[in-house]
């Protein structure tokens, strides 16, 4: 979704508000876990500036930390009002996966390192847009995510987080402190990437011979497979726990639909598999491993969260047919 914006105001200039966009997009997602989302609040945070007068403008001392706020604040009322929605989405809800590499969600001035010299443990960029983290940030409170996100993730100071979430620096600190122990009771360990392709592989071999036994001793004893349909399409409605369940879940999936094919690509920047039937992508799964095992399924078959992965297929069979088309002209 594009920005309709006016460049008859004057100010900071409209490239430099717009090379913002993608800083806001990724913090968008990070808040939201929603690729839509995220580009409705950056839709809306570049409406609200240029409804702004001149004068208006010409009086922000500093801009980009003005759209920051603003999309924070967007966010913070999305959040609240996601609560009330998610009670009625039929079974798990898990966020929107991002296809390949994550440099799309990463900050173009990547603000941290200027949190005003706050001790926090940070995490990085592309951990912050992990399937895992971001299952996780959907347990804390909204003030909490924003206070969380925008601190440790971006290193916004507390005292400008304060002026968004309408708290006092102090509390502000009190939410992303909190935030950061409840993840930590939760947050996914940290694994190599070599070290998770490795498995991810294993588990696609394993899937692809249909060996139970394979597949077991692949899986955590304790792994859990969650499922995403939205009620578009048939999913768990409930957590699937435990290696041997969730192997003959897998694996009794790929027998229901002959000439499923399961594919090792990225998922928001990490080895994740790709689910397709006759070529087109059905589902996407996000992979976490530890201690050398799969212990988390995050299974997205929602086609509404699968457009990043659909539409792509689209353009690429178009450009085909109209290659082909040239050639025989």
């Amino acid at each position: 979704m594009s920005c309709s914006v006016s460049t008859s105001s004057s100010g900071p200039g409209l490239g430099s508000l717009m090379a913002e966009r993608r800083r806001l997009l990724g913090l968008g997602y990070r808040m939201l876990g929603s690729v839509q989302d995220a580009e409705d609040v950056v839709q809306e945070t570049y409406a609200r500036w240029y409804a702004l007068s001149e004068a208006e403008q010409e009086a922000i001392d500093t801009p980009l930390a003005w759209l920051t706020r603003v999309a924070s604040r967007i966010c913070l009322d999305q959040l609240a009002s996601a609560r009330v929605r998610r009670e009625r989405y039929t079974g798990e809800w898990l966020p929107e996966p991002v296809r390949g590499d994550t440099g799309v969600w990463t900050s173009v001035s990547d603000a941290r390192g200027q949190g005003g010299g706050d001790p926090a443990d940070r995490v990085t960029l592309d951990e912050s847009v992990s399937m895992g983290m971001l299952v996780v940030l959907d347990s804390v409170t909204p003030a909490e995510r924003v206070a969380f996100v925008l601190h440790d993730v971006f290193g916004v100071p507390f005292a400008e987080i304060a002026e968004t979430v309408g708290r006092s620096p102090a509390a502000c600190r009190q939410l992303a402190s909190s935030a950061r122990r409840r993840l930590a009771e939760r947050r996914p360990a940290a694994v190599t990437t070599t070290e998770h392709r490795r498995v991810v592989s294993a588990f696609l071999d394993a899937c692809g011979t249909g060996d139970l036994d394979a597949l077991v001793a692949l899986l955590d004893p304790a792994v859990e497979a969650r499922s995403d349909g939205g009620g578009r399409v048939r999913a768990a409605l409930r957590p699937i726990v435990g290696a041997d369940k969730v192997a003959r879940f897998l694996l009794g999936l790929l027998r229901k639909e002959p000439g499923t094919e399961v594919v090792e690509e990225d998922v928001n920047g990490s080895p994740g598999v790709t689910v397709r039937i006759a070529g087109a992508t059905v589902g996407v799964v996000g992979v976490g491993v530890r201690g050398g095992r799969v212990s988390d399924l995050w299974l997205v078959v929602n086609p509404d969260k699968l457009h990043a992965w659909t539409d792509t297929e689209a353009d690429t069979e178009a450009d085909t047919d109209a290659d082909t088309d040239a050639g025989c002209g």
